[in-house]
């Protein structure tokens, strides 16, 4: 009797387009592609940049990781310059600023909506809370 083995799920081979968004989207993803429209960084320079825009700052891994991964989706690109020291400048590709230019859409969307979305968190929270009291009153009546 032969055992099944499992293959590996190549999720990007199943839904590449959800990778992608993914990797815009991410946590980190967000505040790269923002801060690289306004200009060319190096690596310490993006960090400093994205920890004053969210009040702490990224760890380094985190920052090398989501780089490459928009490297590689086309998204940035990085230029090491032959020099000592070593000097790596990060900057938009033209498919970056594209989707930079959505995000910051979002970014700015999200801004401006708070206050809608905070009054529809706290009706939701008392309808929920409601909801949940008359139930326990009911379970314990029964």
């Amino acid at each position: 009797m032969a055992v099944s083995q499992k293959q590996p799920v190549d999720a990007e081979a199943l839904c590449p387009y959800r990778l992608v968004l993914e990797h815009v989207t991410s946590r980190w993803g967000v505040l790269v592609l923002i801060e690289l429209l306004e200009r060319p960084y190096r690596f310490s320079e993006l960090r400093r940049a994205i920890g004053r825009f969210v009040g702490r700052g990224v760890s380094e891994k985190m920052l090398t990781q989501t780089l490459q991964t928009l490297e590689r989706d086309g998204l940035v690109h990085r230029d090491a310059k032959p020099v000592i020291p070593p000097r790596v400048d990060y900057s938009l590709t033209g498919l970056g600023r594209e989707a930079a230019e959505q995000v910051r859409a979002l970014a700015g969307w999200t801004h401006d909506r708070m206050g809608e979305v905070e009054k529809a968190r706290q009706a939701y929270d008392e309808n929920r809370r409601a909801y949940d009291e008359a139930r326990d009153n009911r379970s314990r009546a029964s």
